[in-house]
């Protein structure tokens, strides 16, 4: 509890200092530029002498930390706005783009029998949706599933989900928890920049890499934690990202997961032992953590778009576990494909597959 106590302390009022900073010194006339200059100097200076202002009988020893971070967060993001940094763009490294433009390629080669399914397969693996009809992006839309299409910690955490199944015959002896951990990590971050780095993947590589990292050490594996330290260090290192709409509901819908999903998902206990499937506790599951996150994301897809998506649940019931098995199923038959030796069969089924779930959507979507 004084862990997150501490990291709470400390992060909110970085992000407080970012987004103030941001706000007030981002403007593009003359003057806020010159401003920001002397502002950000000043902030440099300030921070040293924010102890000595805060005397400890006088206020509570988290306050003076309190009041350096969010001086810390203005820093940021005043010196973010002096050296023009972007928000949400990618870095331009040779070795990811080869990587991505061969797998579009592969992708472009599988003989899909059914229209359109390589240019959903692109969009779910590498964000591509240049090839995707404007109907089926309407009927995503429509049906509440647009997050399925914009590369997210969805797909990142499928990812790593099945990386982590793939590397558990390794074993459990000290190296090679090592061994695993580096390739999970490495491969994560080749994934993160391959399909461009953006403000969601790299929240979701964030929390795999502070999770891993936690198990790795023996720590108390804190979700609460790895949200703070990951919003926290993004910010850090790319102040402007915290304006990108991707970014807010990545982690509006993270905080839902976080704060509401332990206590929603509760409700439906476990049976004695935990032992056992108990297909309604999966649905219970699966429904609290739409709602989980629907509720902090609400509000602001209505701020932006003046939108709700009525059957968001039964979407996210339907589509969520289709789009876990075809992204298992599309991995596969992408590699395979890519070795020459993938069978008709599995690209068949994967064709299917892709096909239910954009048929459900459109169900939901003529609602």
């Amino acid at each position: 509890m004084a862990e997150e106590r501490d990291i709470v302390s400390i992060s909110l009022p970085f992000a407080s200092g970012v987004a103030a900073g941001l706000f007030f010194f981002s403007g593009t006339a003359g003057p806020p530029w010159a401003a920001a200059a002397v502002v950000s100097v000043l902030l440099a200076a300030s921070v040293p002498l924010v102890p000595l202002v805060c005397r400890k009988e006088l206020v509570p020893p988290e306050v003076p930390v309190a009041i350096m971070f969010l001086v810390a967060g203005l820093f940021c993001a005043v010196n973010s706005i002096l050296l023009g940094l972007s928000g949400d763009s990618g870095p331009g490294w040779s070795l990811p783009q080869v990587a991505v433009s061969h797998l579009r390629d592969t992708i472009d080669g599988i003989p899909y029998a059914s229209e359109g399914t390589g240019a959903l397969v692109k969009a779910l693996l590498t964000g591509d949706r240049s090839d995707l009809p404007g109907e089926t992006v309407r009927v995503f839309r429509d049906s509440g599933a647009s997050h399925i299409l914009a590369l997210s910690g969805l797909h990142l955490g499928m990812i790593y989900l099945l990386l982590s199944r793939i590397l558990s015959p390794v074993g459990n002896s000290p190296s090679a928890r090592r061994i695993r951990y580096f390739l999970i990590i490495g491969l994560s971050l080749f994934y993160c920049l391959m399909t461009g780095a953006g403000a969601s993947i790299v929240r979701a590589f964030l929390f795999i890499f502070f999770g891993e990292t936690a198990r790795l050490l023996g720590r108390e594996r804190s979700s609460i934690r790895i949200f703070l330290f990951s919003m926290t260090l993004q910010m850090a290192l790319m102040p402007q990202v915290c304006t990108t709409l991707a970014f807010q509901l990545s982690y509006l819908a993270m905080a839902g997961i976080c704060f509401v999903y332990p206590s929603l998902e509760a409700v439906y206990p476990a049976s004695e032992g935990g032992h056992g499937f108990n297909p309604m506790r999966r649905i219970w599951q699966s429904a609290s953590l739409s709602i989980s996150c629907q509720l902090f994301t609400t509000p602001l897809v209505w701020l932006r778009f003046h939108t709700f998506p009525e059957y968001f649940l039964i979407t996210n019931l339907l589509a969520l576990p289709l789009t876990s098995g075809i992204m298992v199923l599309t991995i596969v038959t992408v590699v395979l494909s890519a070795l020459g030796i993938c069978p008709a069969a599995l690209v068949c089924i994967d064709d299917r597959l892709i096909q239910l779930l954009v048929t459900c959507l459109e169900i939901i979507a003529s609602l």
